[in-house]
Order: structure tokens, then sequence, then C-alpha cells
């Protein structure tokens, strides 16, 4: 399991970092005909957290290259292999839920908040069921690598990335209770922030 967790950890994260920034930022932005990322370099606080929301992120990705060539650097809180099994299929449903939001929002999707343009309020699909399943999904991916590999820095980059998309959801609700007013009030009274029960 350890050998194929080795191999998996950095194709899956290297994959999903790829597909769900790189990627489908390249693709709205010729859509769009401008950056589809849209964070200020200012110190508001829309600013202040993409600064930490891509230091996290830039982090995260240097710790994923840096256990390819150090297998054994750091030991695990526990070391189950059904759990590390729940690690790989929230991964593998953080990737899925991921793309296919995603694709429901088509050329809404933005990194950050765009200030300058009303993109349309999209209610249907996954996000029928979550208001922010990308966040959503990003949060299951770091869930599944504290499972697969069970540590400190795992622990904290799951901790900071949750209280970062907490704060980043309430200013995006904001900015959206302002554009789309008793539309989003609707739908906000009748979808859950990242799940509906």
């Amino acid at each position: 399991m350890n050998t194929f967790l080795y191999y998996f950890i950095p194709i899956f994260f290297i994959g999903y970092f790829f597909i769900a920034f790189i990627l489908k930022s390249i693709m709205t932005s010729k859509k769009i005909g401008k950056s589809a990322m849209v964070i200020p370099k200012d110190d508001s606080a829309y600013g202040v957290i993409g600064k930490y929301f891509g230091a996290t992120i830039l982090a995260i990705f240097f710790y994923i290259i840096f256990m390819m060539f150090q297998k054994n650097a750091l030991d695990s809180f526990f070391d189950y292999t059904f759990v590390k099994y729940l690690g790989i299929i929230s991964c593998l449903i953080s990737l899925l839920i991921t793309v296919i939001a995603q694709y429901q929002m088509k050329y809404s999707w933005r990194i950050g908040i765009d200030l300058d343009e009303k993109t349309i309020l999209i209610t249907s699909g996954l996000f029928g069921f979550s208001r922010n399943p990308i966040f959503l999904g990003m949060l299951l991916s770091l869930l599944g690598l504290f499972l697969m590999q069970p540590n400190y820095i795992t622990l904290f980059f799951f901790i900071i990335a949750y209280i970062l998309i907490q704060i980043q959801v309430r200013l995006e609700e904001e900015y959206l209770q302002k554009i789309h007013q008793q539309k989003y009030q609707t739908y906000k009274n009748n979808v859950g922030r990242f799940f509906t029960l």
C-alpha cells in the first residue's frame, strides 16, 4: 500500500492542481477574453485571502514534491490500511466533484471574486446540493491527503485550508447577495454552504 501511495499521492495532486486550477483558468480566460484569476493584489480582505490561498497551495505542492524524494521523512499518527483506502476514495471523489462543478459553472468560474462582471448564479446540478462544491472538493482532497499520510503537516494543511475556505465563502456570499439579492437569498435558504442533508 505504501508503495502505491508513494506514486499515487504526487500523481493525483499534481494532476488535481493542473486540472482544477491551471487548465480551467486557461480555458475560461480564453472564452471570456480576460484572466479568470481575479484576485486583487491589494491589502483588501479579497487580496489577503488570495495571497494566503496561493501560499498554502504552493506549500502543499512543494510538500508533495518533497515527499517524492523522502519516502519515510515523517512519521504518521497511525498506519491503518483501510484508512488509507478511505483517503484514496476521498481524493477520487474530490476530483470528480471539482471537475463536474467546474463544468457546470461553465464560464462563470473564477479564481477570486470578479467585481467587474455579474456572473450567472448557478443553482442546478451539484450546486443544487452544495453552494460551494468546488471548495468541498478541495477540502475532500486535503482530507484524503491526511488520511493517506496522517502527520502534523498534512493536518496543518487541512486545518489552514478549512479556515481560509470558510472566510472565502463568506466573502463570496456577501458579494453574491449584493449582486443577485433575493434570488441568492432564496438559494441560500434552500441549499447548504457545503452540502444539503
